[in-house]
């Protein structure tokens, strides 16, 4: 979330896409209902189901699942057209004025680059024009074909409301209500809200949905300020620290890099990140990334990482692919390349892709660790239950070691939330039984294998013998070691770079904040932008004074928040080129003629002059980006692209399938399914009664939704003739499935390219263990394809077929 939840109550207008907050985070959603009653704010819920969201909103409107693209493009072009432009912001604090190559174009919802064999873009000519200086050629009038803002319009020209209305199915009137409603949001003194969630990540396409809403959001002026923003809910209550500390394949803790094999030495791999800004006086705040990974290097081995050695560079794995994500390691697991498995805290049976393909490839696996506080599918996959498991355990020779982990509220640390606080919680109980800390766990096999290392050599044991280990007990780190060592400590005094008599922080101390990390060996930090979050002021994770003398919710002594304790992101936005708010009655910010000053820790150096720096100080362009660049792997523009399973075709080109860089093997290339024998749209989600495949161990949330269902509308249901709560069979290329049909007027047709479309919702949850009823859930059914850019699965939209059942299936 660029925002904090508690920021939303400053908003004027919400708009619910791609998420369900009030049935899927009630908690959080309680700020919406704050800024209605107290703003008088309007919420705007686009969905293909009337969810519980859309029971309580001012406007609501149906969209079939995958065509979000389409729908934002087309409000794009529609604030274009009516000038509903945040003009002063547009052309102060986005790119709409730089200059593209001349190269750079598109056509067939293609762009330039394109290798069909390779499935994927050359993106060299999505950059901008240089002049002389290596500075970007800027048109600040806005007049020149090549600069970004012509771009964009010519871009979205095509997604007229009919567009929409025939690709998306939402009906053109509430197309235009809806614009109608945002575009009073291009006033400086209103403020608009997305919030979003699995509902557009969860597609071939997803990062484009974001990036079409967040584009929305920069032509209205809504990001950075109070009340607007991107604001991602997380699914669980620390997802958001999941990626932070590198959870990803690709990843280091602060969202580094893990070098490539075209990286094979520490020179080149700086090369590419030096971030020289792209207008002059710009600060492009990635060129401290030397700094952020020296003193990663030096956290992780210490005395080991050295300048001589490039700071133990060659320490570092180097991906041979962009990233080995679960699609990827699933699929390397089918082709028996895989021998060994850890499996923490996940369920992949049922939360990956294509169950089938999941259920072979673990079969091929001569080892599964499952560490989880809770028994799981996965734990289990070679029993036989049937039509919920039919697999023949004789057959399968994957050995499975369970290691029981304690539960959340067994633990001490800090979850991180959507709003990107960092919030110290403290052990309620402890494990029961033979249940182990997670900590523990992984300590005992590092020790062992280091241990083993030591015994008895190995190709290269360097990184398992040099890694730092410096826990009082080092069979137990414990929490705030742990969180100590992410914060970053001086191994030398930290001097003040303009006066080096002055030391900052003397060594042996905690870091006060990034800021004083150097890429010279004298400082070591674990995640460079949790620096701040333990220094010598104490545990600022655990603070609790609730006190808001902003009255925005801004709460700065509550918890703190990554980067600095900032609550908004990009809140230099919040003022204009001269300083001044944009809406005198929610200052975030302002310029006082010396200093920045206001309720939040400002998003560029406190003393940085109004006109000076741009308020986007991570973009080498120092401002947003309406255009991306090479960052995109499937456009710099959002463009629309049909799921890989469609009940219509491109209405760009009739031959591309799906979006034509996504994630997918060849292997999955021939489950997926045609509309011929699957005519109906479907989609997954979740219910607030059951989170994730936890609580059906409990039999009180059990009980509240027992048995495993689908949801159908009444017409579907009287074109197949199924009754109300009867059983139904649902089925796709990779898999079937039995369940409870819900026959229901919260899911309607929809009228696309002339077709009728019928929409069946799949909740997820079921399984075979646990105190609910045996069912199998929606990736029984989903094919196993991926975003183009971060690989998440396509849940959101894929065919299937259904009827009633019969026979043995009744029963």
């Amino acid at each position: 979330m660029t925002n904090s939840w508690t920021d939303i109550k400053n908003t004027d207008l919400v708009i619910v896409m791609g998420g369900n907050a009030a049935e899927a985070h009630p908690c959080g959603f309680k700020w919406v209902t704050e800024a209605k009653h107290h703003r008088g704010a309007k919420l705007i819920v686009v969905d293909p189901r009337f969810t519980r969201t859309a029971s309580v909103s001012d406007y609501y409107a149906p969209i079939r699942p995958g065509t979000d693209i389409t729908f934002l493009m087309g409000m794009i072009r529609w604030m274009i057209e009516n000038d509903k432009v945040q003009w002063s912001y547009v052309k102060a604090f986005t790119n709409a004025s730089f200059l593209v190559k001349e190269e750079f174009g598109w056509s067939d919802g293609l762009f330039t680059g394109y290798d069909e064999e390779k499935r994927d873009y050359d993106r060299s000519s999505w950059e901008y024009q240089l002049g002389e200086d290596g500075f970007a050629l800027t048109d600040p009038t806005l007049q020149h074909p090549r600069c970004v803002w012509n771009l964009l319009k010519a871009h979205v020209d095509a997604y007229t409301p009919e567009m929409v209305e025939r690709v998306c199915g939402t009906p053109k009137e509430r197309f235009l209500k809806i614009a109608e409603m945002i575009g009073e949001c291009s006033s400086p003194t209103k403020t608009m809200t997305s919030m979003y969630a699995l509902g557009w990540t969860q597609h071939s396409k997803g990062s484009q949905n974001i990036r079409g809403m967040a584009m929305l959001q920069l032509i209205l002026g809504n990001i950075g300020v109070p009340g607007g923003g991107m604001n991602a809910l997380r699914g669980h209550s620390n997802i958001q620290g999941l990626t932070d500390i590198g959870l990803m394949s690709n990843l280091i803790p602060g969202y580094l890099n893990i070098p490539t094999e075209k990286e094979p030495d520490w020179e080149t791999y700086m090369k590419s990140r030096q971030f020289k800004p792209l207008l002059p006086g710009q600060t492009s705040y990635w060129q401290n990334y030397s700094k952020f990974m020296v003193s990663f290097q030096k956290s992780m081995w210490g005395d080991a990482a050295t300048a001589e050695n490039d700071w133990a560079y060659h320490y570092l794995p180097k991906l041979d692919v962009p990233a080995y994500d679960m699609l990827r390691m699933f699929e390397l697991m089918d082709q028996g390349k895989v021998n060994l498995y850890f499996c923490q805290g996940f369920n992949p049976l049922l939360a990956l892709s294509n169950r089938g393909k999941n259920t072979s490839a673990l079969s091929k696996l001569k080892l599964l660790v499952v560490m989880d506080p809770l028994q799981t599918e996965t734990a289990r996959f070679w029993e036989n239950h049937g039509a919920f498991n039919d697999v023949d355990p004789s057959a399968i020779q994957t050995e499975v070691i369970e290691l029981p982990t304690s539960c959340f509220a067994e633990d001490e640390g800090a979850l991180v939330n959507s709003g990107r606080w960092l919030q110290w919680h403290w052990a309620a109980a402890e494990p029961p039984g033979q249940a182990k800390h997670d900590t523990w766990i992984m300590a005992q096999i590092f020790l062992r294998v280091r241990e083993l290392y030591a015994a008895e050599g190995g190709a290269f044991p360097d990184p398992i013998l040099n890694l730092t280990w410096p826990y009082a007990d080092p069979s137990t780190p414990m929490p705030d070691e742990l969180a100590r060592e992410m914060n970053g400590t001086a191994l030398a005094d930290v001097t003040d770079p303009a006066d080096p008599t002055k030391v900052l922080t003397a060594a042996g101390k905690q870091v006060k904040s990034f800021a004083e990390l150097r890429d010279d060996g004298s400082t070591a930090c674990g995640c460079w932008i949790y620096s701040g979050c333990f220094n010598e002021d104490g545990n600022n994770m655990a603070r609790r004074d609730n006190s808001d003398p902003s009255g925005l919710g801004v709460h700065s002594n509550w918890a703190w928040s990554w980067p600095l304790n900032r609550r908004t992101l990009y809140n230099r936005a919040s003022a204009d080129l001269d300083g001044k708010p944009w809406d005198p009655e929610r200052a975030l910010l302002s310029w006082n003629g010396e200093r920045w000053e206001g309720f939040d820790v400002p998003d560029i150096a406190p003393t940085a002059k109004p006109g000076e720096v741009m308020p986007f100080i991570m973009n080498p362009e120092g401002v947003s980006r309406l255009f991306s660049r090479g960052m995109m792997r499937d456009g710099p523009f959002p463009t629309h692209m049909e799921p890989f399973e469609s009940p219509v075709q491109n209405v760009f080109n009739d031959r591309m399938r799906g979006n034509p860089v996504a994630r997918m093997f060849e292997s999955d290339a021939a489950t997926l399914g045609t509309s011929d024998e699957f005519p109906f749209v479907a989609t997954s989600y979740r219910l607030t009664e059951h989170f994730h495949y936890w609580t059906k161990h409990n039999k009180v949330n059990a009980a509240m939704q027992p048995e495993f269902f689908v949801e159908i509308s009444e017409e579907l249901a009287a074109e197949k003739g199924i009754q109300r709560g009867g059983k139904v069979r649902v089925w796709s290329k990779r898999g079937e499935v039995w369940a409870k049909a819900l026959v229901t007027k919260r899911i309607k047709p929809l009228t696309c390219d002339g077709k009728t479309v019928h929409v069946v919702g799949i909740p997820l949850h079921w399984g075979f263990v646990g105190a609910a009823k045996k069912g199998w859930g929606p990736n029984s059914l989903t094919p196993a394809v991926g975003d183009a850019n971060i690989e998440t699965p396509e849940f959101k939209a894929f065919l299937v077929n259904i009827e009633p059942a019969t026979g043995e299936a009744l029963a």
